[in-house]
């Protein structure tokens, strides 16, 4: 018996009841259309003042809410830092889940063009040849040429086409193509995450080194009292008491500096790993807090442009998408396959012969298969795609939920910051005089120990809370670019403007 080669061009057909649906290139299953902003949706319930308290002093001055105003692509320009710029290109270059993401992306993507190939014909070629025997004492024949042992050879040329009848194709393709559009939103938040994260790892270690700062001063200002009631007890004008409260006190001060060095130890180990470095490794860069640069503009989206700026917003629609293709998926499972099929192949027993006609052969063979009967799989496998399409959209729904929710916990933040700094600095200057005045009155003589070392304890208390007040109004104003989706769309690259937000253009 010899090999055909075969020559296979497969059709997915209809009855002539479902003509119609062919020509009109129907699929079965939802079709997607991308869901609308929340009408009524706000971030307030009261109107948004037009711009923030002001404070005296670094990072004080008032910022100004602008509706509807736009977000530059580096964002993280606006803190006026060199030093940060770089350590977010780093990141950006080095960061393990940039690369992650980036690979994820490319997954996506081959797998949507893997699918789309059954929209073309697939096309293969084999080729083979053997040495056969005839036993003479059998019935068995013998071939053409009466020899007991011959060569065949046997060449086959296969190409099939699928005929997308219900869009069971299609609905894949278009599944396919949703994950890849969810992928790419899983990696602009994974930039706007890992920006946002840097930023704020160095505010915090800014923060720290403020703190640091400031306690060293307090232990300077302590061991100079210290000093100032040694004195007095060795002149028998201060009690022993008040020499061991200060000493107490001073002790109290240094006891607080170790750990304070472990945090900005830490955080430090923390903005190494965020950029992709070792804790081994010099970053050669240290932030402060007068080194960074208070945004004086804060950009309030509009409520109708959030869900198209927002890359979980965008990603989570994807999700959605993808889910309601897989439902069409399901129900063209359920549906008829008639196929065509043909071959054509020449199998000669030597290749000077392989295009004499009696070594040819083809064949047609039509095919209709339609599942009766499978326990009742493909309708509840049917009814699993429409239940994650609801699981998703409730998912869409939350995340915007969430996202609203968001915005407007920052905003009120920022406000917050502002008042805060605001009082904060003034108890600092007023704390600040208390402790001047009651230092040269207790070396006149005309106040006890006691009042100043409450005086200094009251200044050293509000100093470090104007620091985190600073420090807070900046990590704010960063989780503000966040929540408003970091202005990935004006970036200059094509993966952001393939995707860009048509209120953002």
């Amino acid at each position: 018996m010899t090999r055909g080669a075969t020559h296979m061009i497969t059709f997915k057909r209809s009855s002539s009841l479902l003509i119609p649906l062919l020509l009109a290139g129907c699929a079965v299953g939802p079709n997607f259309t991308q869901p609308a902003a929340p009408t009524g949706a706000g971030y307030t319930q009261a109107p948004l003042p037009s711009r923030t308290a002001a404070a005296a002093g670094a990072g004080g001055p008032a910022q100004d809410f602008v509706a509807g105003g736009d977000i530059p692509g580096q964002w993280w320009t606006l803190f006026q830092s060199p030093q940060l710029n770089q350590l977010i290109d780093r990141a950006f270059r080095r960061s393990p889940t940039i690369d992650a993401a980036h690979a994820a992306l490319a997954s996506a993507r081959e797998n949507m063009l893997a699918q789309e190939g059954a929209f073309f014909p697939s096309i293969g070629l084999d080729a083979s040849g053997s040495r056969n025997g005839t036993p003479t004492a059998s019935l068995a024949p013998v071939a053409a040429n009466n020899q007991r042992i011959y060569s065949l050879y046997t060449g086959e040329l296969s190409v099939s086409y699928s005929l997308d009848a219900f869009g069971l194709n299609r609905r894949t393709v278009e599944s396919a193509a949703a994950q890849a559009e969810n992928q790419r939103f899983e990696l602009e938040a994974a930039y706007l995450t890992l920006s946002s994260n840097v930023v704020l790892a160095a505010i915090d270690e800014a923060a720290l080194r403020g703190q640091l700062a400031a306690q060293e001063e307090m232990i300077k200002a302590d061991t100079e009292l210290a000093d100032i009631v040694r004195r007095e007890y060795m002149l028998g004008e201060a009690a022993q008491a008040d020499l061991l409260q200060q000493q107490a006190v001073l002790a109290e001060a240094q006891a607080a500096l170790p750990p304070l060095e472990k945090q900005r130890a830490l955080q430090r180990d923390a903005l190494t790993a965020l950029v992709g470095g070792f804790p081994n490794e010099d970053l050669a860069v240290h932030f402060d807090l007068a080194d960074l640069h208070l945004p004086d503009n804060l950009p309030v989206s509009l409520p109708s442009s959030l869900v198209e700026q927002r890359p979980d917003i965008r990603a989570a629609a994807a999700a959605l998408h993808a889910a309601s293709a897989q439902v069409g998926v399901a129900i063209a499972n359920r549906l008829p396959q008639i196929s065509l099929s043909a071959a054509l192949g020449t199998s000669p027993n030597a290749l000077a012969n392989a295009f004499t006609p009696y070594n040819q052969f083809f064949n047609v063979v039509g095919k209709v298969a339609q599942p009766i009967f499978q326990g009742g799989a493909l309708l509840h496998r049917q009814r699993a795609a429409q239940a994650v399409y609801e699981q998703a959209g409730a998912q869409y729904r939350l995340t915007v939920i969430n996202a609203f929710q968001n915005v407007a916990d920052v905003l009120q933040s920022v406000q917050a910051d502002a008042k805060t700094l605001e009082a904060s600095v003034a108890a600092e200057q007023a704390a600040s005089c208390s402790l001047d005045i009651a230092r040269r009155k207790l070396q006149t003589g005309e106040i006890a120990y006691l009042s100043v070392l409450t005086a200094q304890q009251s200044y050293e208390m509000a100093h470090v809370a104007v620091i985190q007040a600073r420090a807070a109004r900046l990590a704010d104003t960063a989780a503000l670019f966040q929540a408003v989706g970091g202005g990935w769309w004006n970036r200059s690259d094509a993966l952001a403007s393939s995707a860009a937000p048509k209120e953002a253009h």
